[in-house]
């Protein structure tokens, strides 16, 4: 049986509306059509004007099998208003690619064009796919819509990483067609709740450890596979509490988020929380040393010094310490090596007293720290498996699995 041949019909019935806004990433969008038709969706597309300057309407049309609109007044539509049909019609909007400026305005409740007035207008769950600069995305400006449209519940599919248009590399690509598929099929599949009634929490991202005013030390961890994690959590039912060092991503829907910015903060947080979990992923890069005095002032650089000496001291070991508590919850760490991985990750497993250890080898390509791909070596007491090289939140929802299979033979 071929890939196509497998996956058809596996959205058969779903009414699924498509927006398209400009960016070089709707060309794209015809192939996410194409294959949501081939999987038997009802899809509709609606496009913006400045997305016509990328695609044109007959390509989605011919993909799609339905005519493509872009007009908020449609004198040929039943009382000349097209949007209120197709507001009521869609079971799903995905708005791919979602360009800052169309984030912008569905942040802001704007509803000058259609696109903009059906995502207004319409009770179907919505879900946006940024595509943009990487200065773009990263701007205060769009991580605050983002963070205001997550907190409506709006579904933030990616973005991805690497080489963009316009030759910059960073976080700003739209999902890859495929991507998008998987995350639509998995939100028209009906889930189980195993974390029903479940208090989780997970750290993530880095932590800064400042030397003085200005200058700090930190890793690069982009705190993308925590977020991840926390998402999935929270989709599978738990109440979930991420504390989180500084990075600039989007809190995900349902969950709740406390920022902290070095090891000793980080610690503080969690060992004041831990009391009420049942489960803890500590997926934070957490510093191991932190400077042992922080200049009060900038240190300046002198013409009569060279070098520098900076004495640091040990931070506090979260996990360690969260897994010697009397009633510990389930505990997973989490190991980042670029060597004998097997070795590191099972010493770390028994030396601090953990359930599971979930290790990724950031020396290769596509693992690990900022990328949005990831593989994991997950060991317990007795055991092992590989999580194959997938997205982070693939990888976040198997990884879940086996934490549900290994907390509920402990419990």
């Amino acid at each position: 049986m071929s890939l196509t041949e497998s996956f058809t019909g596996s959205l058969a019935g779903s009414r699924i509306l498509i927006g398209i806004s400009g960016g070089i990433a709707a060309y794209k969008t015809a192939e996410l059509v194409r294959r949501l038709t081939e999987r038997q969706a009802q899809v509709r597309v609606v496009m913006t004007d400045s997305a016509k300057a990328f695609i044109t309407p007959l390509t989605l049309q011919a993909v799609s099998g339905a005519p493509v609109s872009d007009t908020l007044l449609d004198p040929a539509a039943e009382a000349g208003m097209g949007h209120i049909e197709l507001a009521k019609w869609a079971q799903l909007i995905v708005v791919a690619p979602a360009s800052a400026n169309t984030l912008a305005r569905l942040a802001s409740g704007l509803a000058d064009d259609l696109l903009s007035t059906l995502c207004l207008a319409s009770p179907a769950q919505l879900a946006v796919a940024p595509a943009m600069n990487q200065q773009m995305y990263a701007h205060p400006a769009t991580q605050d819509n983002l963070a205001v449209l997550a907190q409506r519940n709006t579904l933030v599919w990616g973005p991805g990483q690497g080489a963009q248009a316009c030759g910059d590399i960073g976080s700003g690509r739209m999902l890859e067609p495929m991507e998008l598929v998987g995350l639509i099929e998995d939100y028209f599949t009906p889930h189980a709740q195993p974390f029903a009634g479940i208090k989780l929490m997970l750290t993530a991202g880095p932590t800064r450890e400042a030397l003085d005013p200005v200058r700090f030390i930190s890793n690069h961890s982009s705190g993308k596979m925590g977020f991840s994690l926390a998402a999935a959590a929270a989709h599978l039912g738990a109440e979930v509490t991420l504390v989180s060092g500084p990075v600039t991503l989007a809190t995900p829907a349902g969950v709740t988020r406390l920022e902290v910015e070095s090891a000793a903060q980080m610690h503080a947080t969690v060992m004041a929380h831990i009391a009420e979990q049942q489960i803890f992923i500590a997926c934070a890069a957490v510093a191991d040393y932190a400077p042992k005095t922080v200049a009060k002032q900038k240190i300046k650089k002198t013409a009569d010094r060279d070098n520098m000496v900076i004495e640091l001291v040990k931070n506090p070991d979260i996990v360690a310490d969260v897994a010697a508590l009397p009633n510990k919850p389930f505990t997973v760490g989490f190991a980042a090596e670029t060597h004998d991985l097997a070795q590191y990750a099972r010493d770390k497993l028994t030396r601090k007293g953990l359930d599971m250890i979930a290790a990724n080898h950031i020396g290769l390509a596509d693992h690990g720290f900022n990328s949005d791909t990831n593989a994991l070596s997950v060991f317990w007491s007795n055991g092992q498996t590989e999580l194959g090289l997938a997205n982070k939140s693939a990888l976040a929802r198997q990884l879940l699995t086996l934490i549900t299979e290994h907390y509920n033979d402990r419990s």
